[in-house]
């Protein structure tokens, strides 16, 4: 009887054991705690004001280790160690034991994510919540341990790789030279902030095989003394632009400014209003996607990375033109030739005008973007909404690109030759990310 009763007993705890099992992993393998971590990395990239390179450069690291945490969830993924030359190898699962993949990429993304940021405390908070979501998902001791383990081992991989990026050596290159050739870049009211990451093109790309890999077509040559010449016209359409501008494209405008650090002036009295990057804006573009796709851990930290790659390289891309061609602004022309009490919708960026930035960018997200989920993927965007802007929404990610690009004239910031020339470099940029990392 008591032999009986024992077995009894075991039995029910095995079944107990099962169960429990059975769902941690209901628990765990959703994808919205990945999402709010994530979210809560650029709500410190917004706070500790990152420039919109440096952002790319922080997402890209802290993705790739999601990623490289969490694919093992999916035996078709394979590591970007294959892709990108000169990622190293990465600490691997022992055999035969079991992990939460899904625990590992995203305590791999956050402590990444912690060594680049300032304000660590904050993310150090959202690092002891997801360890208290899996605790208390049921996970068993020693698979919690063994996951926990093998993410501080991916992190500090991923940390040490991210060292060698010339990210250090470029913090003390020489600054922004002001030059007297009257084509040139000179920093713009209200801030005449210096020009920012001016040696940018010295980071290491991470799938390009240089930073001038897609050099674009060179800027309309400067001439503000001819008004029949070809700069005169675009300065004159960016001045109309602003000037005639309907409150539809003052809506797009404000919508994708995604400016970092906004100064506003009172009187001797200066603030800073903090926003999302135009990297963290295509971030979240992403997440929107995968949840409506209702992508599994794996195929989220895959999205995520993938994107975050081709902004950083697009990024590498758009600086190393920025600083050679160093474009003057559109600001400071039309307040020398045109109007003197002219003044841009948008503030202007603290950095040469040619290509545009944010074309670059989202012309690279874009691409990726719609490889990943296809054609014709509408969704809203909401990216805004916590600034105190409307939502938009959009037929297709090549939408949203029209869309963000020439927000950049009816801001008074850019140049029609920066945007068009500035959305066919990130798309170069961005199939090249597709063709290498997809293979």
């Amino acid at each position: 009887m008591l032999r009986l009763l024992l077995f009894i007993s075991v039995l029910v705890l095995l079944n107990s054991c099962k169960t429990q099992n059975k769902e941690y992993h209901k628990i765990t393998s959703d994808a919205s705690i990945y999402h709010e971590s994530l979210k809560a990395l650029t709500d410190v990239i917004v706070h500790d004001i990152f420039s919109p390179p440096v952002a790319s450069r922080i997402y890209t690291y802290s993705n790739v280790a999601g990623y490289e945490g969490a694919r093992y969830i999916d035996s078709s993924y394979t590591s970007l160690g294959d892709k990108i030359l000169h990622m190293p190898a990465l600490p691997k699962p022992e055999k035969g034991k079991e992990y939460s993949f899904e625990m590992v990429g995203t305590i791999a993304m956050l402590k990444v994510g912690k060594n680049l940021i300032f304000s660590e405390d904050s993310i150090q908070k959202q690092i002891d919540k997801v360890y208290s979501f899996y605790q208390n998902s049921g996970m068993p001791d020693d698979i919690f341990e063994r996951s926990s383990i093998l993410a501080d081992t991916l992190a500090s991989s991923i940390i040490l790789w991210s060292s060698t990026d010339n990210y250090k050596q470029t913090r003390s290159s020489p600054k922004y030279t002001i030059q007297n050739d009257p084509a040139t870049w000179k920093p713009t009211p209200p801030g005449y902030m210096d020009g920012i990451e001016p040696s940018w093109n010295k980071i290491r790309p991470f799938v390009m095989d240089s930073a001038a890999q897609f050099k674009p077509a060179p800027p309309t040559p400067y001439n503000m003394k001819d008004k029949n010449s070809l700069f005169y016209k675009e300065a004159m359409e960016v001045y109309n632009s602003v000037k005639n501008g309907s409150e539809e494209q003052k809506e797009i405008a404000n919508f994708w400014d995604c400016n970092p650090f906004k100064l506003n002036v009172t009187g001797h009295v200066m603030h800073a209003t903090k926003k999302i990057s135009p990297g963290g804006h295509w971030i979240n573009i992403t997440g929107i996607a995968c949840k409506k796709a209702k992508f599994n851990v794996a195929q989220t930290t895959r999205a995520y990375a993938f994107v975050s790659i081709g902004l950083a390289d697009a990024f590498i891309s758009c600086w190393d033109e920025k600083y050679r061609s160093n474009v003057i602004r559109p600001e400071t022309v039309i307040n020398e030739f045109i109007d003197p009490d002219w003044a841009p919708l948008l503030q202007t960026p603290p950095f040469p005008e040619y290509t545009s930035g944010h074309s670059v960018a989202s012309g690279s997200a874009s691409v990726v973007t719609t490889y990943l989920f296809g054609d014709n993927f509408s969704f809203t965007d909401d990216s805004e909404v916590e600034f105190g802007l409307k939502e938009r929404s959009f037929r297709s990610f090549f939408h949203a690109v029209d869309e963000a690009s020439i927000s950049r004239l009816y801001g008074g910031i850019h140049y029609m030759p920066a945007i068009r020339n500035g959305v066919i470099q990130g798309k170069a940029v961005g199939s090249l990310i597709v063709e290498k990392l997809s293979k």
